[in-house]
């Protein structure tokens, strides 16, 4: 039967906007683990990413697209469109503390991309990581899943990664050809493959890569690649980054570089300042050069690998109409020390010297590039992962997508901007409905970055450490320490604490972030209680 034009035209005004499958976009959004905010070349670092770098040449870049601090709450925010606590993502997958917004396992209330995608044609599939705590992520939605569904432990290793629905194969690799990054992208490449055999339906494929997350593993070429390049150290790596930022336009000209950042080791007693390189011993700085090689080398394999998919996707002529989106969870990671950690089962470090040192990033060895380096990929700000200044929840992020950004290619965007507008995005792009239960805290990045946004608030926790953003002002706090407040408009860094200045800014942000807290379960656990931090025996995650 046919229906009237104007039956049509009402229809497609009463409910989500009317697309033909040929005109809704494919959406592709890719997810580094513990990425800093300028280890990719488009951002100022000196790691070689040119397929990121040619994504951001040709999309926009977002200087202040920000994350929630941690790996599960960042996913959680991402899929759900939530801040992780009113889905239950407050902390970790492995921690229930027994309060509404620390339950350890994404809410079944909450709705995912996928889920609100499929009643408006989509096939959605997952590869790399999952880490929300439920057991199969095509319970949620996707059709198709490969990767690891808790953190990444190993990336020499098969066995750690899985697939589903219970039933499927992996690939099988030749002994000694596993490498973690490239099995997750051959898998992505099958689900697209698999996606196309249905042509009238698009497609969302959520690459969630766990490099560089430590344990620092990486293939030996990769890693010869960078062997000479950190001896100069931290101090002069940070220098270096922020000429460049400037020179791109990625922070302001009169942007000053933070002091070396605090570290605490959670779990002990032990706290202190990252050193100067130069007042290391020669054998430290050795080993610390080493694992900064190992971490650029993941970077590099990582950038490699998603270049395989862009020419899929160009091979297919959908290179156009797709949505894609890069960013990272948190901030880059610190755990535990300026010296990292060596042993999966405690936060022990060993010294690694003359052959040791090639040794290091090989099957069988478990290394994290400390808080030196963390400090450095998160140039030129305060703290790394686990924290809400902004090394903790400020990511690099990438939005390309040339048949729906208006915004000329090479632009870099300094309006705010946070995960939980990924699905809001989905699903605006994509005619989608949705009728979840939990109202949606984000907005539309498309209409954003086309039209220009409103004025926004947004809201941060994360082991009592917490932080509100309202306009060019932020009010930050560590979890044991009174409220920072900053003028962005010129401050940035974090440098200049004007909170004794303008004590009633400080009073009703904090009203806000009061109120917030209410409404999305945000109850911190004191210290007496325990907060969730990771004791020594505890495999870091």
């Amino acid at each position: 039967m046919k229906l009237p034009l104007t039956f049509l035209t009402l229809l497609c005004l009463s409910a989500a906007p009317c697309l033909n499958a040929a005109d809704k976009p494919n959406i592709l959004y890719i997810l580094a683990d513990d990425l800093g905010f300028s280890d990719l070349g488009c951002f100022g670092g000196e790691i070689e990413t040119p397929v990121l770098d040619s994504l951001a040449e040709g999309g926009v870049r977002l200087t202040q697209f920000y994350n929630t601090g941690r790996c599960c709450p960042s996913r959680a925010a991402i899929l759900t469109g939530q801040y992780p606590h009113r889905v239950g993502l407050g902390h970790m997958t492995t921690n229930d503390l027994g309060r509404p917004g620390y339950r350890g396992v994404v809410s079944s209330k909450a709705q995912t991309i996928a889920q609100v995608l499929k009643p408006a044609g989509y096939r959605s599939f997952i590869a790399g990581k999952w880490h929300l705590g439920t057991p199969d992520p095509t319970g949620n939605g996707f059709e198709e899943f490969y990767g690891t569904l808790v953190s990444a432990k190993r990336f020499f290793d098969s066995d750690h990664l899985v697939r589903f629905p219970e039933g499927r194969q992996a690939r099988q690799y030749p002994e000694g050809e596993f490498y973690a990054t490239d099995a997750v992208t051959d898998h992505a490449l099958d689900f697209l493959k698999l996606a196309r055999e249905t042509p009238d339906q698009p497609w969302f494929l959520y690459l969630a890569y766990h490099a560089p997350h430590f344990p620092l593993h990486a293939p030996k070429q990769d890693i010869d690649k960078y062997a000479d390049r950190y001896h100069g150290g931290w101090d002069q790596l940070r220098n270096e980054r922020l000429e460049r930022m400037k020179e791109m336009g990625i922070v302001a000209a009169d942007t000053r570089l933070t002091p070396r950042s605090t570290w605490q080791n959670y779990g002990e007693t032990k706290t202190g300042t990252n050193p100067a390189w130069d007042d290391l011993p020669e054998v430290r700085r050795l080993d610390l050069a080493r694992r900064m090689a190992i971490f650029a080398a993941m970077v590099d394999r990582m950038d490699a690998q998603l270049g395989r998919v862009i020419e899929d996707l160009k091979a297919a002529g959908e290179f156009g109409n797709t949505l894609i989106v890069f960013t990272s969870d948190n901030g880059a990671c610190f755990e535990w020390d300026p010296f990292g950690f060596d042993i999966k089962s405690s936060n022990e470090n060993i010294l690694h010297i003359g052959d040791m040192l090639d040794e290091m990033g090989t099957p069988g060895t478990f290394h994290s590039v400390g808080s030196g380096w963390a400090n450095a990929g998160n140039t030129p700000w305060r703290m790394y992962k686990h924290f809400v200044h902004e090394g903790g929840i400020a990511s690099p992020g990438i939005v390309h997508w040339p048949d729906g950004l208006r915004v000329k290619a090479g632009t870099i965007i300094h309006d705010p901007s946070h995960i939980i507008d990924l699905l809001p995005t989905a699903i605006a792009v994509s005619g989608a409905e949705y009728i979840g239960t939990l109202s949606l805290p984000g907005v539309d990045l498309i209409n954003q970055l086309n039209n220009g946004g409103a004025e926004r608030t947004l809201f941060f926790e994360h082991q009592g450490h917490r932080a509100v953003r309202e306009g060019n002002w932020k009010l930050v706090a560590f979890d044991d320490k009174p409220w920072e407040l900053y003028d962005f408009s010129v401050d940035r860094a974090e440098l200049n604490d004007l909170s004794k200045t303008h004590p009633e800014k400080v009073k009703i942000m904090e009203a806000a972030w009061d109120k917030w807290g209410e409404e999305n379960n945000v109850t911190p656990l004191p210290d007496d209680l325990g907060v969730g931090y990771l004791k020594p025996d505890t495999p870091a995650e």
